[in-house]
């Protein structure tokens, strides 16, 4: 009985082979002409709603073929698993023509004629990382105009069937997609592809990949350009070659593109940052033996004499200074002299970046026909989510058109009620936070007792302090919090976004922008602002410390500063999101679609169609983008607000990015289906996210040096304080530590142990000693170094500013040649459409068609010449 099963299915897919005449890779209808614009998929589960789904399917189909669609339904028993039907959809010569006009869409009428620009000598160094020309240029450069069904003849129309890229079948199949009407339910007219996805109706609705990725297409007609971004750029091995832009642009849409072109040049950039980053590392390493106060700390005579104040009320001991001499060698590594350079430098770099990318965005936006996209395309297309949630209508003032409308009441309800949602979870990182730093409270405690108390930790004590094991931990403890609060807040802020109703899908994305930008900026930073702004500020001095919650003694910082504490802080929550994002987004969809596709492999080749094969990857998502965007801006932050305290930053920055090009295209290539083509000009709201981090930026690491750094009270006793003509520094780390009577102590600080009978401990501060008639008040010390770093906050920040604006004054937004270029191309379509225009109205006067006059064709005339003149 077995056997007979086993013959009885091998029969079954011999039928179904013999049945498909076309390779699994065909990406065209049963005729082999008609391309497979996009695909629609479903289950026929018998359950409660079946009848509803299939009611709503039927009525969907036919309105799709009514708007001039065709389409081919492949029956389940023809798919790989036996349960889900495929619905193959083709757009026409006649649907694209039309919708080509509703949607704008540019398409040739002239080759360029404009000479390309001069080589540039440094072309042939560059040699080794440039691309094929068939791979970074798919198609030769023409002028456009925008799509006009009546002027078929005027553009450079030589196949119909392959006029139109993919990427723009699928975008304008998409479009009719969106807004197909399939019934009327509870009084409201229903439609769209995204509802039925949403209520089960169809499962999924994907464009098609146009081959395997490792190999080449049987079928002759197939371009074969999913295969060559493969190996060209999805490949790691091409880490350091150029990124086809044109051939993504062709294949993804201009919105990936655009993505992808940032990325790069971003990555481009940080190359001199990062080098300028490790030069000013290198000095501090090089400079290691020469820093004074390591030295002293470390000398047994000056800081193995020196008696600090403990680290935690009664549980502490009294401690000698050169336990912290490993700690305050590494922190010269980050808190020197190059410190201040580089905070300068990053601050001029980040103008420099911002302002290079809009001049490589004009040409782009040129190069890729988006010059006059945004208000065409963007902001007077509805979002058909907003069309059926809408039921009041008003005339547009543009368009003079009846259209859908929320009224300002609704309006201000939605908004109330998403603001009042993001400040309740804003609260609530800040709670974390909060949280965290009561960790550090508790657990100072403890690991400082722990360190002092226990022998076999004595090997490790000088490297791992106290502050140094509170602050890893607390990073640790952060990072999962970061982690957790992002995975819930996500769902959120689409939750609210949807229920605000945005009328455009630009005006969707921006606000859905805004407040995942708003809460990523809080949960990821808030911990760095408090290391570099709060902690170690506000500690008081022993016998009158401050306390939070009047129970937990605030943090100090160690006797060589708090930038080390920084820098850590940074390098792990940087590091730890960079290698979660990396896992997330390349070996997650990895093992989803191994799992989905284990089966598929055991079956005939024939079997397992194009199709099906793309139904088992996974979907990209209309956020995908948005997500990439985000963790690249999020990075962006850490290296530019914070990147005083870790001059390594920028270059952890560029070696993520080097790899984060190859995962993105690696996946977007291999493991998700084809997303649907998108227009995008610019990288739209992130430029003013970018700009505002940029001036954020110079503020951050002026306070940065000026307070969490020790440069300016190294400063001040350099120039005003020491006394040492040979050695000005010498003496520094005596000078900068105060004084405090042990019997001052009250009883809720003094410790329970006092072995040595120690009479007197310092702390960092400048107050004045026990013996004075000012007994712990501020030194005149203290006011010189907080006006000093209130000035080079000042000085700092109007330098700083001052080149910025500078450099953006000097550098243009639009390149010359791109402007030229522009007004070149402008005045050759308009001439070009005159001159048809001329030419149509001669052939209708020589035919003798009355309506068309002779004011007409002088009209038409004059025309052409006000253009010339033009």
């Amino acid at each position: 009985r077995q056997s007979g099963r086993r013959y009885n299915l091998f029969l079954k897919r011999r039928l179904r082979i013999d049945k498909r005449h076309q390779s699994k890779d065909s990406i065209f209808f049963r005729d082999g002409v008609r391309r497979i614009d996009f695909v629609l998929s479903y289950v026929d589960d018998l359950n409660k709603e079946w009848e509803k789904k299939l009611e709503r399917r039927k009525e969907f189909e036919s309105n799709l073929q009514k708007a001039g669609l065709e389409l081919e339904t492949e029956d389940k028993k023809e798919s790989e698993d036996g349960k889900i039907y495929f619905v193959k959809i083709h757009a026409p010569w006649e649907v694209l023509i039309t919708y080509a006009e509703v949607l704008n869409i540019k398409v040739p009428i002239k080759e360029n004629d404009i000479p390309s620009m001069v080589e540039n000598p440094l072309d042939c160094m560059l040699a080794p990382l440039r691309l094929p020309e068939k791979v970074m240029h798919p198609e030769p450069d023409y002028f456009t105009a925008p799509f006009s069904k009546d002027k078929q003849e005027l553009y450079l129309i030589d196949d119909e069937n392959t006029f139109f890229s993919p990427s723009v079948r699928n975008r304008i199949v998409n479009y009719i997609l969106t807004r197909c009407p399939y019934g009327t339910e509870e009084g409201k007219k229903k439609f769209g592809i995204k509802r039925l996805l949403n209520n089960g109706t169809y499962s999924a609705a994907y464009p098609l990949h146009d081959c395997q990725y490792w190999k080449k297409a049987n079928d002759p007609n197939c371009d074969n350009e999913r295969y060559t971004l493969y190996m060209e750029w999805a490949s790691f091995l091409r880490f350091y070659k150029e990124q086809p832009l044109d051939l993504i642009r062709k294949y993804y849409g201009e919105k990936i593109g655009i993505y992808f072109a940032w990325l790069g040049f971003y990555t481009e950039m940080l190359f001199l940052a990062a080098v300028v980053g490790l030069i000013c590392f290198l000095y501090g390493l090089f400079t290691m033996d020469e820093n004074m106060s390591s030295k002293e700390i470390c000398d047994p005579a000056i800081g193995g004499e020196i008696i600090m104040c403990p680290l935690c009320d009664r549980d502490c001991e009294y401690w000698r200074l050169n336990t912290t001499c490993e700690s305050s060698e590494y922190s010269h590594l980050f808190d020197n002299v190059a410190t201040l350079f580089f905070a300068i430098f990053m601050g001029i770099w980040v103008t420099l970046f911002l302002e290079f990318w809009k001049r490589r965005q004009a040409r782009l936006k040129y190069e890729w026909d988006l010059v006059d996209f945004e208000e065409e395309q963007q902001q007077l297309q509805l979002r058909p989510e907003y069309e059926a949630k809408c039921t009041q209508k008003k005339k547009n003032p543009v368009t003079q058109e009846m259209e859908p409308y929320l009224p300002i009441t609704s309006q201000a309800v939605r908004f109330c009620i998403s603001g009042t949602t993001v400040l309740f979870w804003v609260s609530l990182i800040i709670a974390s936070m909060i949280a965290v730093i009561v960790y550090r409270l508790a657990v100072y405690a403890a690991f400082a007792s722990l360190m002092e108390n226990t022998q076999t930790l004595q090997p490790i004590s000088g490297l791992l302090t106290p502050q140094l094991a509170t602050s890893v931990t607390a990073s640790c403890l952060n990072f999962v919090i970061i982690m957790i609060l992002n995975f819930f807040y996500e769902r959120i802020a689409i939750w609210i976004t949807d229920m605000e109703i945005p009328r455009t899908h630009m005006e969707y994305e921006n606000r859905l922008t805004m407040k995942m930008f708003l809460f990523q900026f809080v949960n990821y930073y808030s911990s760095c602002f408090y290391v570099a702004f709060f902690k170690g500020k506000f500690v008081g001095y022993p016998g009158a410390y401050t306390y939070m919650f009047n129970r937990w003694r605030n943090e100090e910082c160690d006797p060589a500063g708090c930038l080390i504490e920084l820098t850590t802080q940074l390098t792990i929550v940087m590091a730890g999101k960079q290698i979660w994002g990396n896992i997330q987004e390349a070996i997650v969809p990895w093992i989803c679609n191994w799992w989905g596709r284990r089966k598929a492999r055991n079956n005939p080749e024939n079997l397992y169609s194009r199709w099906e094969q793309d139904h088992d990857l996974q979907t990209f998502g209309a956020l995908g983008l948005f997500y990439e965007y985000l963790e690249m801006v999020i990075q962006f932050g850490f290296i530019t607000l914070f990147v005083a305290s870790f001059p390594l930053a920028p270059l952890l920055a560029l070696m993520n990015n080097i790899l984060e090009i190859r995962v993105d295209s690696w996946k977007l290539t291999t493991q998700y289906r084809r997303p649907v083509a998108a227009k995008a000009h610019s990288i739209g709201v992130w430029q003013e996210i970018l700009n505002g981090m940029a001036i954020l930026s110079v503020v951050t690491n002026a306070f940065i040096v000026a307070f969490t750094s020790d440069m300016i009270p190294r400063l001040v006793y350099y120039y005003a304080y020491s006394e040492n003509e040979d050695s000005p520094m010498s003496g520094y780390i005596n000078n900068s530590l105060s004084v405090f009577q042990i019997s001052d102590f009250p009883d809720r600080n003094k410790p329970k142990v006092n072995r040595e009978d120690f009479v007197i401990c310092r702390y960092r501060d400048y107050r004045y000693p026990p013996d004075h008639e000012r007994k712990y008040l501020h030194t005149m010390q203290f006011w010189h170094i907080l006006a000093a770093k209130l000035a080079f906050i000042i000085i700092m920040e109007h330098v700083v500013f001052i080149v910025k604006f500078f450099v953006a004054w000097m550098i243009p937004d639009v390149p010359a040649d791109v402007k030229a270029k522009i007004k070149r191309e402008k005045y050759l379509t308009q001439k070009i459409l005159h001159e048809y225009e001329l030419e149509k109205l001669k052939e209708r006067l020589c035919q003798g068609d009355k309506r068309a006059t002779e004011k007409e064709f002088i009209a038409t005339e004059g025309r052409v010449e006000l253009s010339r003149a033009m």
